[in-house]
């Protein structure tokens, strides 16, 4: 079986396992209860082929518990981030689910022991809450402990009858693949809610190559409004060759969200130590003042939401805006998501961030900003994407990129609307259309209709106008008209109406003679 094959059949008993045990459960809620499970899965599995070392005498799950000592204890939560007793362990459990009337409970007595194990140690942060919304005694799992037990029963073997075969590398992305599947059509069946913290997997490829572009380290990528990570995790994804030396770095204010993207850092297999990603506010709680600058932002924040803008008379002097003399307006934080990841990117890197297209031409406060950022030469990039590639929303966002590096004042805008396959729920960038974004991204080329380098002065007599349609001509797909061909057609036609007009009176004419004769 290759391995398209073998991801599509993942996917496939994955989506079926979600179909088969939500019930009359809201799907967007019981997801959490399928993920939280693959999850469980994935660290117990993760876990006991740390302890095994590659020794295939040693089976970790058929161990008593009272022969692991405190050290083993001791070393493997400084080296993994966490501890799973050998009774703890997903399959484990997982075999006698079905029987265990107790199951809930036990689910829910491992789930804060794992976390406890972390306590006192550095990657207490890390592992803390993960299981945080596997409610396994909740009322949306069934009314009764009975019904919960089945329920929560059926998600454990639907999980463990997934063929992973060995684990390696190969199937640790076969893993997160899935675990993004499942995201991705949960978020397609919940509407904006579930889609505005997930990015398609060919947008965030695309955002990653750009904002990672001829760089070969850097020191840390982050992303100010992370979601469930899946941006920052398409750099990991990408750049293998590439030195992250530091690390992953995101900020997420949804705290069910929150918990996803730490998992989905393990379920990737980013060690506790290669990634922080903190809870909270980031435009007016920010974390990482103290590790920037980052060499790499990608982010996708989310469109034109309200924040308490100038009704904070602080703000105005925050590091992050006061260099733009003024504020993004409160009903449309965008530019504030915008001027924060321009102050934490580093002289040499380059920030990524999916926008709505409405920031780019409106007046106001938003236009003082764009001033700001177009007079201090930090635009490289504007790039105008195709409609509904988004869960949840079928508006045509931009890219914008921006860099502090640039060897010249003109500034970039490409066409790409024009790119994009059809889908039934949405459209998708293939990857034949991200190399022909990159393409032009890198050689900064002109090309009609697609892609075009404005001088400075052009900007500014449009008055800071950042709309890719003012600068790239949208090609004429009308049929082109000869009109001296047209007129001589038209010509023919009137000839040939005249000649049988004239027919058609001769005929009447006989025939009224006939008439008259008779």
């Amino acid at each position: 079986m290759t391995s398209m094959q073998q991801r599509a059949e993942l996917q496939r008993c994955i989506w079926q396992i979600a179909n088969d045990v939500r019930g009359a459960v809201d799907g967007w809620d019981f997801k959490q209860y399928v993920l939280g499970t693959l999850f469980y899965r994935f660290i117990s599995e993760n876990f006991a082929a740390y302890i095994e070392g590659g020794d295939d005498s040693i089976r970790y799950s058929e161990l008593p518990d009272s022969v692991i000592t405190p050290e083993i204890k001791d070393d493997a939560i400084k080296t993994k981030g966490y501890f799973l007793y050998p009774s703890q362990l997903f399959a484990t459990i997982a075999k006698t689910a079905h029987s265990n009337e107790s199951l809930n409970t036990n689910l829910a007595a491992i789930f804060a022991a794992i976390e406890a194990s972390a306590n006192g140690y550095p990657s207490e942060r890390d592992i803390k809450g993960l299981f945080a919304d596997f409610d396994t005694t909740s009322n949306r799992l069934g009314n009764t402990v009975k019904d919960k037990n089945a329920r929560l029963a059926a998600v454990l073997k639907g999980v463990a009858d997934l063929d992973f075969g060995d684990f390696d590398a190969s199937h640790i992305d076969l893993f997160g693949d899935a675990y993004e599947f499942l995201i991705s059509n949960y978020a397609a069946n919940a509407g904006k809610s579930g889609g505005e913290f997930f990015t398609p997997q060919q947008v965030s490829k695309l955002i990653a190559h750009l904002a990672m572009h001829k760089q070969s380290s850097v020191n840390k990528i982050y992303d100010p409004a992370c979601g469930s990570g899946s941006l920052l995790l398409q750099a990991k994804k990408q750049f293998d060759d590439h030195i992250i030396e530091e690390g992953f770095f995101g900020q997420e204010i949804n705290h069910t969200t929150y918990n996803l993207a730490r998992m989905n850092m393990f379920l990737h297999n980013i060690n506790y130590d290669k990634f922080n990603i903190q809870l909270g506010n980031t435009l007016i709680d920010p974390h990482y003042g103290g590790d920037k600058p980052f060499d790499a932002i990608v982010s996708n924040p989310p469109y034109s939401v309200n924040w308490i803008g100038s009704d904070d008379p602080t703000l105005i002097n925050d590091e992050r805006f006061a260099p733009a003399g003024v504020l993004a307006p409160k009903s449309k934080a965008d530019f504030a998501f915008v001027l924060h990841a321009l102050s934490y990117l580093s002289a040499k890197g380059r920030a990524a961030i999916v926008c709505f297209p409405g920031i780019f031409y409106r007046g106001g406060a938003e236009q003082k900003i764009r001033q700001y950022l177009v007079d201090n030469n930090y635009i490289e990039t504007v790039i105008s994407l195709a409609p509904n590639l988004f869960f949840g929303t079928t508006i045509a966002v931009n890219i914008l990129v921006l860099s502090k590096h640039k060897t010249n004042t003109s500034t970039q805008f490409i066409d790409a609307s024009g790119l994009f396959k059809k889908e039934t729920n949405n459209n998708v960038l293939l990857d034949e259309h991200i190399e022909r974004i990159l393409a032009v991204f890198d050689s900064k080329e002109n090309i009609d209709h697609f892609a075009k380098s404005v001088p400075f002065e052009q900007i500014v007599g449009n008055d800071y106008n950042l709309s890719v349609s003012s600068y790239v001509e949208t090609k004429d797909t009308r049929e082109v008209v000869d009109i001296a061909q047209l007129n001589a057609e038209l010509q023919t036609t009137v000839a040939r109406i005249d000649r049988l007009r004239k027919d058609i009176d001769a005929i009447v004419a006989e025939i009224e003679g006939d008439g008259v004769e008779a």
